[in-house]
């Protein structure tokens, strides 16, 4: 009789544990929270695209910095 209880005790813990183990597994893909895309103003820099149309874009999102554009290149890219 005392073994099948020790069997029935192995059976119930395993049980415990795999529903317990499903559970933190559902519960991870179904509260999983993407970041928001839209971060506050101080972290937007202000661009000119190439069309003339004024965008902010996020900090994060911007690579190293490049090279500052020449003011000669500037007007000639205008006069286009």
């Amino acid at each position: 009789m005392q073994h099948n209880t020790k069997t029935n005790s192995r059976k119930k813990f395993l049980l415990w544990g795999t529903a317990l183990a499903a559970s933190f597994t559902a519960l991870r893909f179904f509260s999983s929270k993407q970041k928001p895309i839209d971060q506050p103003a101080g972290d937007m820099v202000k661009m000119l695209t190439e069309d003339g149309q004024l965008v902010a874009i996020n900090k994060d999102l911007l690579s190293a910095p490049g090279q500052k554009i020449a003011h000669e290149d500037i007007h000639e890219w205008i006069k286009k």
